[in-house]
């Protein structure tokens, strides 16, 4: 909250130039207004709702390849490893089918050896059915990895183009915000203290315009006409406020 001393009209003070700061509070209105503008326009750009899209899509892309790249690394490891044990399992049942038929066994050592092969190349089977199984993933996993690549590319580069379209709108409204900044400076110096701390207090507590010119009765604030008596009334008050929206009139 401003200070009560500041709050308090200085005794003394001429009324030409009560008049000449109330004036000179509109200019300043005037560049927080364009200054709140811009800021407005810097924060609410269509390519800031754009940005935000595509920013969730680069980051739902990365996610979902990520999770095809462990898919993916998942079938080859189980490729190599059913492979390697497919191997083994035909090496074995090769090896016990040659001993059954090279014979020199007794018929029962036979038949037990012919009962151990067929368990063999059915095991052999299940593996090549797994290898296949595991095959058919790599092939579909390589290919949504392969789109999503794509995808992610097309993403990132909308989305740096999006980056770079705000950052020079950005840089054209931050050039023209500090030119009234500027401005701001000098109109700050020619409002007296005591008007500044009521207009800075207005502006804490109300969006929008705050400060306007009364003419033919009607507050350029509000735009609400006021009588010969409310105008009486509101000039009774330091500085002259208008009774609807309670803007600093300047007459």
């Amino acid at each position: 909250m401003p200070s009560t001393s500041r709050m308090t009209r200085p005794p003394g003070r001429h009324e030409l130039d009560q008049l000449k700061s109330t004036a000179d509070l509109l200019d300043l209105h005037e560049i927080d207004l364009q200054i709140d503008r811009l800021l407005e326009n810097r924060n609410s750009l269509p390519e800031l709702d754009e940005y935000k899209v595509v920013h969730a899509r680069v980051d739902l892309l990365t996610s979902e390849l990520a999770d095809a790249q462990a898919a993916l690394k998942a079938a080859e490891l189980g490729l190599d490893k059913t492979n390697g044990e497919l191997e083994i399992a035909a090496e074995k049942a090769a090896s016990e089918q040659n001993r059954l038929y090279a014979g020199g066994i007794s018929a029962r050592d036979a038949d037990y050896l012919r009962r151990e092969v067929e368990m063999l190349y059915a095991k052999v089977s299940r593996y090549e059915d797994d290898v296949l199984e595991f095959m058919e993933q790599k092939e579909t996993t390589e290919a949504v990895v392969k789109d999503l690549e794509a995808d992610l590319v097309l993403a990132n580069a909308e989305k740096e183009r999006l980056t770079a379209a705000i950052q020079e709108q950005w840089r054209v409204i931050d050039k023209e915000i500090a030119i009234k900044e500027e401005r701001k400076e000098v109109a700050v110096t020619m409002v007296d203290d005591y008007l500044l701390d009521v207009y800075e207090d207005l502006r804490k507590r109300k969006e929008g315009r705050v400060v306007g010119r009364l003419a033919d009765g009607v507050c350029g604030s509000c735009h609400l006409s006021l009588s010969a008596a409310e105008v009486a009334m509101a000039a009774k008050e330091d500085p002259a406020r208008c009774i609807h929206c309670r803007a600093i009139l300047v007459t």
